[in-house]
């Protein structure tokens, strides 16, 4: 096998200092943020878009996926653009495209045109978040590199939570097309930001040759995969010869991916970082963690808003506090995570998180506002312990000049979980419910005494007899949603659990080393 080239990087920039850091921590995070609430912000408004453009709820989820698909195929392709562009360049130009993309989507007089904007937005969001990553790093002293993942890691955590929020204020009390609008005046400021600090830092570039094969079959590969995640649900999975083909073209494109990328010297994707055991045991811990966050993520809200008469705004509001103890603990994490061993601070949030999903399995229907919030509160404590010392191990062993190549292929491994974290949580939810439902319905028949005791109640409380089912039968499927949520909560608990010899996998950092300080030593 022929191992790409890495060429000795040039000599490293020197941190930022002063405003000059603190700006360009403001602009890197600002243009983060608002590209991971754009993967959620447009979810809660898709009733609205397709009415408006007189489309099908179903066939208004386009909106999403095409901006999932686009995305997914980018990301891993980071590390090569940026050898090829320049890092500096490529993060400016992918913001600028992103603002321009923006505006197309608000713009759009029907679905079509919106699914395009939505493709070609996802697509150059795609660099984003490894670049901000890489360059985040450049900005900061070796001894704070711990700190800079610590801002970092904050809004890509805080986003996906504040977009379902953002997002149905927007439509409820303006119109759908400032869900993108927003991006407008954020991203041109962090474009002229950024552009201003960091244009004298940019990495060396490489006229690399295109691995058109490999661009092709990844597009193939990963383009398949999204599709069957996000139309797996709604076409019942394996039972739609849709489904099947398009995962057989995912299975065989991935392969055959596999096959040539080990081959070609000048690859699209550097498959050689997964001979690095921290890299990939870090990637592994990081994206399964986050499949499992992230699903429970989008279940919570589901069950309050379609079971427990929660609004969109009461929903978020339960969703909110869970950034509030990882705002005070992230820069604490940050400044430490060099004296401490990060498999321990790991260890400490999937033992949190394992205990919020716990606590979350005893809700019942009777469940008030403060029961839900507590757990919510306390994710935030495993949310400042989980991607700092995560990305901490993946990237501690990884040379500068290959930052980007690995931040873009972890995230894009941590980004496709939180599809199949989504897809699978949705979809074990629904037939979980199902089976709890017949289970209920087997002992409520005239002469049981709980169908009795109820019909006696609702009759005397003025039902009529076929009110009084229909009351029944809404209770019934209240239950069992109700207990189907609490077995998603309580299997991912242990999974969470299970996740933690995971970790111990990774080698300890080097002595004296943050782990990912070693890359901010030259993230260029």
């Amino acid at each position: 096998m022929a191992a790409p080239h890495h060429p000795a990087p040039m000599a490293p920039v020197q941190p930022l200092t002063g405003s000059a850091r603190a700006w360009g921590t403001l602009a890197l995070s600002a243009a983060t943020f608002m590209n991971v609430l754009d993967t959620s912000i447009a979810n809660v408004s898709l009733p609205a878009i397709a009415g408006d453009l007189g489309v099908s709820p179903t066939q208004g989820t386009w909106v999403i996926t095409s901006f999932a698909v686009a995305n997914a195929i980018a990301v891993p392709l980071t590390g090569w653009l940026s050898q090829r562009f320049g890092q500096v360049r490529l993060f400016v130009a992918s913001v600028a495209l992103f603002v321009i993309a923006s505006l197309l989507c608000g713009l759009a007089p029907n679905m079509p045109l919106l699914i395009a904007a939505r493709a070609l937005q996802g697509f150059v969001a795609g660099p984003m978040i490894p670049l901000s990553q890489a360059l985040l790093l450049s900005s900061y002293p070796r001894a704070l590199a711990g700190l800079a993942m610590a801002l970092w890691s904050m809004t890509t955590l805080i986003a996906p939570v504040m977009g379902p929020l953002l997002g149905g204020w927007i439509t409820d009390n303006m119109s759908w097309p400032w869900i993108f609008y927003i991006n407008v005046p954020v991203g041109i400021w962090a474009v002229f930001v950024t552009w201003a600090i960091f244009r004298g830092r940019e990495s060396e570039r490489r006229a690399l040759p295109i691995d058109s094969i490999g661009l092709a079959l990844l597009v193939i590969w990963v383009g398949a995969m999204q599709l069957v995640l996000d139309i797996g649900k709604e076409h019942d999975w394996f039972a739609s010869p849709l489904v099947v083909s398009c995962a057989l073209v995912a299975v065989v494109g991935f392969l055959a991916f596999l096959i040539w990328e080990r081959g070609e010297e000048h690859p699209v994707v550097d498959l050689t970082l997964f001979k690095n055991r921290n890299f990939w045991a870090g990637a592994l811990a990081t994206s399964v963690g986050y499949g499992l966050f992230f699903g429970n993520v989008v279940l919570l809200p589901l069950w309050l808003q379609q079971y427990m008469g929660y609004t969109a705004t009461q929903a978020g509001d339960i969703m909110a506090p869970v950034g509030l103890l990882a705002l005070v603990l992230s820069p604490i994490v940050g400044k430490t995570i060099g004296r401490v061993d990060p498999r321990r601070y790991a260890t400490f949030a999937f033992v949190v998180f394992a205990i919020v999903l716990w606590m979350r399995s005893r809700f019942s229907t009777q469940a008030d506002f403060a029961t839900i919030m507590v757990p919510t509160i306390i994710q935030g404590i495993s949310m400042a312990f989980f991607f700092i010392p995560l990305v901490t191990i993946t990237l501690s062993e990884i040379e500068p000049a290959r930052i980007p190549a690995a931040s873009g292929l972890s995230n894009f491994m941590r980004i496709t979980a939180g599809a199949i974290g989504t897809s699978v949580t949705t979809t074990l939810w629904e037939r979980r419910a199902t089976l709890h439902h017949a289970q209920l319905v087997e002992g409520l028949h005239p002469g049981s005494p709980g169908f009795d005791q109820a019909s006696g109640l609702l009759r005397a409380a003025g039902m009529s007899d076929a009110q009084a089912l229909t009351q029944m039968e809404r209770m019934t499927t209240q239950q069992a949603f109700m207990l189907a949520a609490n077995d998603i909560f309580y299997a991912s608990a242990v999974l969470f659990m299970l996740l933690i010899p995971l970790v111990w996998l990774a080698h300890p950092p080097r002595a004296g080393a943050a782990g990912a300080s070693d890359a901010a030593a030259g993230a260029h």
